[in-house]
Formats: structure tokens, sequence, C-alpha cells
């Protein structure tokens, strides 16, 4: 990835990976547009970088990525790059039988970055190279039973990005998936912000831009402390590794 002089669309740009991604892309001189659903988020984002510009969103609606798409092409003619980090991930007790949570997760994580994909893809192919990143999860490939659809929504993504970059790959747009291991932001709550067992958002987002800049070429952004879970299966024991992950997992919560 080019990592000067895009125009970059991000989602869940109001907070946590994709207010930190949008500060870094935008102090290397990227035109970064951040969009979400509460526009309280998007204005402060604004406030503190006023050369951002910033959408609402709901990415769980299809006409709202319509039209969103739409306003882009029209104000951002040159876009050349989007981000799908916008997620979101409940806990889950499948006895329960209740299924909103398990839908919001699939709308929000998996419908969304397809549904925007296929809405932004004919402005991103007739730039002269463009650059298409999901935002997949270490869960994808170790799934913690009790976020079972947000697992599956992102193991989702993962095999839904191999593909998009398959057959993208006679064309200028580049194909990435970040896979964050578990970070200090709100994704499940205040608490996850301050929690010692997650990696500090500075540091992940520091490792990030490195590997990018520093392997410009790659499909995959792995951070060291994803790599036990991204490479579980590949590196044997995947049983035994899973069943102490979510015991442990388990008593935590």
């Amino acid at each position: 990835m080019q990592m000067t002089g895009n125009t970059i669309l991000i989602t869940g740009g109001g907070s946590g990976i994709g207010r930190a991604l949008a500060e870094q892309f935008h102090a290397r001189g990227n035109r970064v547009i951040v969009a979400g659903r509460r526009q309280d988020a998007l204005d402060a984002v604004t406030a503190a970088n006023p050369e951002m510009a910033s959408a609402v969103l709901d990415i769980e609606n299809a006409q709202s990525i319509i039209d969103l798409a739409e306003r882009l092409k029209a104000d951002h003619p040159a876009l050349d790059a989007v981000i799908h980090n916008a997620g979101v991930m409940r806990f889950e007790r499948v006895r329960d039988g209740g299924l909103a949570d398990a839908e919001a997760a699939i709308a929000t994580n998996l419908l969304g970055p397809i549904r925007l994909t296929a809405a932004l893809l004919p402005q991103l192919l007739a730039q002269p190279r463009a650059t298409i990143m999901t935002v997949s999860s270490g869960l994808a490939f170790m799934p913690m039973a009790t976020a079972p659809t947000y697992c599956a929504t992102k193991a989702a993504i993962h095999s839904y990005t191999q593909s998009l970059r398959y057959q993208l790959k006679d064309t200028a747009v580049q194909v990435l998936e970040l896979i964050p291991p578990y970070l200090q932001t709100e994704l499940m709550g205040p608490g996850q912000a301050s929690d010692p067992r997650a990696m500090p958002l500075k540091a992940f987002i520091a490792e990030v831009m490195s590997l990018l800049e520093g392997s410009p070429d790659a499909g995959e952004i792995c951070v060291e402390q994803v790599k036990s879970l991204r490479f579980a299966e590949a590196n044997g024991g995947f049983d035994g590794f899973f069943k102490t992950f979510n015991d442990a997992t388990s008593e935590t919560q």
C-alpha cells in the first residue's frame, strides 16, 4: 500500500482502531474521510483534525451504504482506498435463544463490508491504483466461544478477503487484511480500554504502520501479538489450544 497521497475512507472512524488509523494516515499526507453512526464522535475527530472529512454511515443499512457511495463519488472523486473497520462484538448465550446480537454482528461485520465494497468498487477500479483493507481479528482463527457470531463473521471476512484478492489480482486494486489481537479499545465496553491483558492501541497502531511501510506488498498485516492465534492451526495442537484459550476467557466473563 502506498502510504501517502491517498484519499481514504475509514469506517468506524470515530473511535478505537478507526480513529487511530485515520490520524496516522492523515499525518502522512493522505486525505481521510471518517465514517460512522455517531455524528458527535465524528465531530470530535474532525475537531482535532480539521482537514479530515466525515460522513454519517449506518453500516447495517444497505441504502445508507449506497447513499454514501454516491456522495463520495461527487465529493471525493479521487477516492482510492477504503478501510473496512466498523464492527460490533457482543457476548451471546446461545441457549437463551435470542438472535438480535447475532443478526447485528452479521449485518455490521460481514454484510456491511461486502455491500460497501460492491458500492465503491467501480470508483476504485477507475483509479490508477487503489486499496481495499478489511479488518478481521485473531478470533477469526481461534474462536472465542462466548462471542460465536462475532468470530464467525471475522472468519468469513478472512475468506471473503482471500477471494476478493484473487478476483482483483489483474487490476490495480490491492486487497489487504488487517488482523488485530485483543486491544485496549472499547469494543466490548469501557473496561477493555484499560485491560492489562490487551495490547495498547498506540503500540498496535505503531507496529501496523511500520509493517505497512516495510512490507507494501503484504496481503496480511499481523503484529507479533496476534500470531499465536493466526497460526494456531498451522502450528499444531489446535484442539488443546482452543480448550485452554476458551477455558481462560470464559473464567473472566
